[in-house]
């Protein structure tokens, strides 16, 4: 079974200006045949997400006319936008709406559901994008609108900006994207106003970034993030973040909008695998964007000197939103707009600056939690998140069902490069059941082909192994696959287990459940609502690979190692001595410092081939 939003590398996606052209020609030809008397480009299927959605289409036509003269569309564009303008505006309260600051305030906003009271909590970002979508039809109105029509649109625009920052309050969803969205329109919106009063616009929009957005950033694996619908990150959102930053400094030229870029972008960066692929957020935990994010990645992966193009996206939506059948909806259009107008080429090839929070090389890579426990590991194109027992997840020794990964102190890192080889250790001190603090020693070394990973730790009392791992998805190329095997050998023999009990806190890798929707199914609100990051951490235990302690470890040790990916026969031999625990194996010699480090207290690490 194919992860159904898990598809091909964004940059995959051809950009060039002939492909961009042969996508508006696309749009163009179903627009207009979708055009009704009244003159809507709404999808007939639309139900929700629908307040801005002909707006959208409209500015994908004023975009296409732009670009090619083409004769048919002054007129659809004049008749699209006077639909919006006597349809789709709505100036009287929705009944229910719960975020109003000024009751009958009279301002125009865009309703998520047309029918009066039916969902009117998606009325704000509902505005944000019909805001966007009309500064966008404004930028092209030059040759193409009557000045009537064109006035009345600025209007319009500039009513919204002013529902969305006066009449109700800022961001009710505590979504980043959406607001920093908000700005970009505010920003966009500043250019087409006279003098002053644009002044005012743009002051309003940056004040409105640096106090409500930029101040409220939460942190997460050494990032200061703008917070995703209550958590740091989403999967799904975050990259749009980064496209609407991305926007913000094209409009602004303001360098704070890249300052943030570059860390959200380092943090994307950080959290994927080689194969591009990531999971987990507050919202959603696999439905990944698709071009909503290519204008971030594209943008910001030029800047920081990374393939962030990697990010497998929904290529679904690989050029615009589209409803089942397939065809077009004017939803998030304006992310394509700017994405065609952009010019920025794809940086295609990998970062090569070690970070605290990824180790990686060629077809292998580990993300790293804020605890430095893996997140997600990369191996001959399986991918393992970290197993559950007891409701303890993570990597490392297991003793007595407890497992040592939760710091009780400074965790130490320390990154080595020598001769083809990458290196990252990680001394943690660790509590267990029976209160000694204990040092858990993690190397993870990789020639860019396997990954090896040695974990030693003073010795455990019982039957001590080492949670390596739940082997979940494997890469097909241009989709990725559920999976429950993986390439993995162990130098003291290797079990996979699954759960023996059922229920939805339990995950069989074997079961044709995704991760998603069983960490839907654990949280404590309707799917879509839920948060499943939260709903995954309930999860009691899942499908692990388990490996035994390594024969041969020195007197007080237990020293445990495993080979993801291929190799011929592995039997890593050890010593300890003044200089520390030293490893060998049939690729390479490293020598682990004592967890008491330098003169500094940091670990020490020698690596070689």
């Amino acid at each position: 079974m194919h992860l159904p939003y898990q598809r091909g590398p964004l940059h995959d996606l051809p950009n060039t200006p002939q492909a961009y052209d042969a996508v508006l020609a696309d749009v163009t030809e179903q627009a207009l045949a979708r055009m009704t008397p009244e003159g809507s480009l709404e999808h007939p299927d639309a139900h929700d997400d629908i307040g801005d959605t002909s707006l959208g289409i409209t500015s994908l036509l004023a975009l296409a006319w732009q670009r090619g003269k083409d004769p048919r569309l002054p007129e659809a564009v004049r008749r699209s936008l006077a639909f919006h303008l006597r349809e789709r505006v709505y100036t009287e309260d929705n009944p229910g709406y719960p975020n109003l600051r000024a009751v009958n305030s009279g301002l125009p906003y865009a309703r998520y559901v047309l029918a009066a009271g039916a969902h009117p909590i998606g009325d704000w970002p509902s505005t944000v994008w019909a805001l966007l979508q009309a500064v966008n039809v404004l930028d092209a109105a030059d040759g193409l609108l009557h000045d009537e029509q064109c006035a009345e649109l600025r209007q319009l625009a500039q009513g919204y900006w002013r529902w969305l920052t006066e009449a109700t309050f800022f961001n009710p969803q505590e979504a980043g994207n959406q607001a920093i969205g908000c700005v970009v329109g505010g920003l966009m919106l500043a250019r087409h106003l006279p003098t002053g009063e644009g002044a005012s616009v743009r002051s309003r929009a940056l004040a409105l970034y640096t106090d409500a957005i930029r101040a409220h950033r939460v942190r997460d694996r050494g990032a200061l993030l703008p917070p995703e619908h209550g958590g740091a990150y989403d999967n799904n959102y975050g990259p749009i973040s980064l496209s609407f930053l991305a926007q913000a400094h094209r409009v602004s030229g303001e360098e704070i909008f890249t300052q943030d870029g570059d860390t959200l972008a380092r943090y994307i960066d950080a959290r994927l695998t080689s194969g591009g692929y990531d999971n987990g957020g507050p919202r959603y935990s696999e439905q990944h964007s698709g071009f909503e994010s290519v204008l971030g990645l594209r943008y910001f992966s030029a800047r920081i000197g990374s393939d962030l193009g990697r990010y497998r996206g929904d290529t679904a939506w690989g050029r615009h939103a589209v409803q089942r059948d397939g065809r077009i909806d004017g939803h998030f259009a304006f992310m394509l707009v700017w994405q065609i107008q952009d010019t920025t080429r794809w940086h295609r090839t990998p970062s090569t600056r070690p970070t605290r929070h990824h180790l990686r090389s060629g077809t292998v890579s580990v993300a790293f939690d804020n605890r430095m426990t893996p997140s997600l590991i990369e191996a001959a194109g399986t991918y393992y998140l970290p197993a559950a027992v007891r409701r303890q997840h993570g990597f490392g020794p297991v003793t007595d069902g407890f497992l040592l990964c939760r710091p009780m102190g400074e965790v130490r890192v320390a990154d080595v490069r020598a001769e083809g080889l990458a290196a990252k250790l990680v001394t943690k001190p660790v509590v267990g059941r029976d209160h000694v603090l204990r040092h858990v020693r993690s190397l993870y070394v990789t020639d860019g082909t396997s990954l090896w990973v040695t974990v030693a730790v003073e010795r455990l009392g019982g039957t001590p192994y080492l949670l390596s791992g739940l082997p979940y998805a494997a890469d097909d190329g241009d989709r990725v696959r559920r999976t429950a095997e993986g390439e993995v050998t162990s130098a003291g023999g290797l079990r996979l287990t699954h759960p023996t009990d059922t229920g939805p806190d339990h995950f069989d890798a074997r079961a044709e459940l995704t991760q998603e929707q069983a960490a839907f199914t654990l949280a404590a609100e309707p799917r879509g609502y839920g948060n499943p990051d939260e709903g995954w951490r309930h999860l009691f235990s899942s499908t692990a690979l388990e490996a035994a302690p390594a024969p041969g470890a020195p007197d007080g040790l237990h020293v445990f190692a495993v080979r993801y990916g291929p190799g011929g026969v592995f039997a890593p031999a050890f010593d300890h001595d003044e200089r520390g625990l030293t490893v060998r194996t049939e690729v390479f010699t490293a020598v682990v410092g004592d967890p008491v480090g330098d003169a500094r207290g940091e670990p020490r690490l020698t690596l070689s081939a």
